[in-house]
């Protein structure tokens, strides 16, 4: 099978313990070489690199005393074959290489190929370096040798390939142990490591390509996905019927915006419409209700200072987007109090996560969208802790809380009541700017009240937001305003 690009990669990942399960199936169930693996895997990556780099000639491989290793040595001499100037720097003791890894250095070795037992400046200029360094059962943070040679590749000035995974990255995670090389191109193999697309997995891997080494689709199919890569098409939104009327498009109600946070509530407002929600309505502030629909009239604002003020409002909504702005006064309180014993559909996020932190329900007809601070809070736990295992996290999120769980951040995570998180892939640095967390909000809120069910709503609302994100950026992303985000939503539901 040939390799899978970033546009077509499997949706089902792994852990790490579960892709060894798979080579060792393969190897003792099969009865496939593992060295064959090996030199399936040192042609993939090879492959790879030629593919994205093709005028390159220099090629400089960093090698463990591991199978992560052998494999580097695999795709040394393929790339001395090819006419590379090839250079191989083993990091330990070439006698620590046992079995298969052993037999590809020595394969390696009687090409005539060069090893340096030192790692010079730069690594002689090379064009491309390979991490070969460290593979997927990384338990500890990197130390001593290990970890001078991250920092050496990563001061590297040129192209950056890992094997299977940057060394460093914890495969399961996504986590950094201690430090972590930065690569331009991962190439992955037998099954894809859930690790590699949350936490700083992302911002470690560069370009993600998967090869299954040629292996049966049976050694995956024998292991349950830990985890799933939403795709583009999932999810979609059908085509309104020629006689759709607002009535059936949903009714969002918006809680929120106090005072001197009005705008949150309006970012969250407009960004429900502009995904398709029939009627959006804010509830707010008594001061802001004359000044939240000025340049925006389709909303109808109101002035709220009471729980029973709200009732009638929530009587009309047919969904709630629960927190942008809300703040953590007893006039925010009596709102949240009022809007979770009404029985209806919610969006929760912002200070409204952070009153559920202090004053804990648990509901199965909610989405809730923290990012890593607000997780913490929810969890009695650091945000430090949240990101060194976000799929634990939300995982928890949904066990302790109910309904479903969006874990914000790079890689964002969605839980339901199933316990297979799903990732997603869109979105970029510019987004990390005040507002984006109420657009989001607004954008499932606007789908669920569309009648889309609870946890599509929150896998597809996470994509067009990442994707509206990724439009908006489209003319850089520094600057980037939550603002342009919106503008940027109503081509997205549309596709």
């Amino acid at each position: 099978m040939p390799p899978h690009s970033n546009d077509t990669l499997p949706t089902s990942l792994f852990t790490a313990a579960q892709v060894r399960a798979m080579d060792r199936h393969a190897i003792d169930g099969l009865g496939i070489p593992g060295l064959e693996l090996m030199h399936q895997a040192g042609t993939a990556t090879f492959s790879a690199l030629r593919r994205r780099w093709p005028d390159a000639k220099t090629l400089s491989v960093v090698c463990g005393p591991g199978n992560n290793g052998g494999d580097g040595y695999v795709i040394a001499r393929l790339a001395l074959a090819a006419g590379f100037d090839v250079r191989a720097y083993p990091v330990g003791p070439v006698e620590w290489l046992r079995g298969d890894a052993a037999a590809a250095f020595a394969e390696y070795r009687d090409a005539d190929g060069p090893v340096l037992n030192f790692i010079p400046p730069g690594f002689e200029g090379a064009e491309i370096l390979v991490d070969a360094l460290l593979g997927t059962g990384l338990d500890r943070d990197v130390a001593g040798e290990y970890a001078t040679v991250i920092e050496a590749v990563n001061e590297f000035p040129g192209k950056v390939v890992a094997v299977d995974i940057p060394s460093g990255l914890n495969a399961d995670t996504g986590a950094v142990m201690g430090n972590a090389v930065h690569a331009d191109l991962t190439v992955s193999f037998i099954g894809l490591k859930q690790g590699l697309f949350t936490g700083a997995g992302p911002a470690h891997c560069g370009a993600i390509v998967f090869d299954d080494l040629d292996t049966p689709p049976e050694i995956r199919l024998g292991q349950t996905p830990s985890s799933r890569l939403l795709r583009s098409g999932e999810f979609a939104l059908l085509p309104r019927h020629r006689d759709a009327h607002k009535g059936q498009c949903g009714h969002v109600l918006v809680i929120g915006g106090e005072h001197g946070y009005s705008g949150a509530a309006r970012m969250a407002a407009e960004a429900a419409a502009r995904t398709g929600a029939g009627l959006v309505s804010i509830a707010t502030r008594a001061s802001h209700s004359p000044l939240l629909n000025l340049g925006r009239p389709e909303l109808m604002v109101h002035g709220v200072e009471s729980g029973r003020e709200l009732e009638p409002l929530l009587g009309r909504a047919s969904v709630l987007a629960l927190g942008p702005g809300l703040g953590r006064s007893e006039w925010a309180k009596a709102l949240f109090d009022a809007a979770l014993n009404c029985g209806k559909p919610l969006v929760v996020d912002a200070d409204a996560l952070n009153l559920l932190a202090h004053y804990p329900h648990w509901c199965d007809r909610w989405v809730l969208t923290p990012h890593p601070g607000e997780a913490a809070r929810l969890l009695d736990l650091s945000a430090a802790e949240i990101e060194r295992d976000r799929f634990a996290a939300v995982s928890a999120l949904q066990r302790r809380y109910g309904g479903i769980a969006v874990l914000k951040g790079a890689g964002t995570l969605i839980a339901g009541p199933d316990g297979v998180p799903h990732v997603a892939r869109w979105g970029n640095p510019g987004m990390a700017s005040g507002g984006m967390g109420d657009v989001l909000t607004g954008v499932i809120a606007g789908l669920l009240a569309q009648r889309v069910p609870p946890f599509e709503a929150a896998c597809l609302g996470v994509r067009i937001h990442g994707q509206a994100g990724d439009l908006a950026a489209s003319g850089g992303e520094r600057g980037l305003l939550a603002g342009d985000v919106i503008e940027a939503l109503r081509a997205c539901v549309n596709r």
